[in-house]
């Protein structure tokens, strides 16, 4: 199975969580040194919290799967005081 997969495989368990608030996520690339580059889709590209559910969900779900990845990284993380970020309906 490739690393790729594997990735994929891990987001898939996290992804109903991320849908659940009107989000998802896209592996934008791995780099040779196992650093996968995420996007933030839908909420949880504008979402002041999107810091946490990187660290907190997603980070953790693909460490747990893929001992290989040494980092996460999301191309487009929205600062938790951007005046311009919104939370998810069911959050506010």
């Amino acid at each position: 199975m490739s690393l790729l997969s594997q990735v994929e495989t891990a987001l898939d368990t996290i992804r109903p969580y991320l849908e659940a608030d009107g989000g998802n996520v896209s592996v934008e690339e791995i780099t040779p040194e196992g650093v996968v580059k995420l996007k933030l889709l839908g909420s949880c590209g504008s979402c002041p919290m999107s810091i946490m559910t990187l660290k907190a969900g997603i980070e953790q779900a693909i460490k747990k799967s893929v001992p290989e990845v040494t980092a996460i990284e999301a191309i487009n993380l929205t600062d938790i005081d951007d005046p311009n970020a919104v939370l998810p309906e069911n959050l506010r």
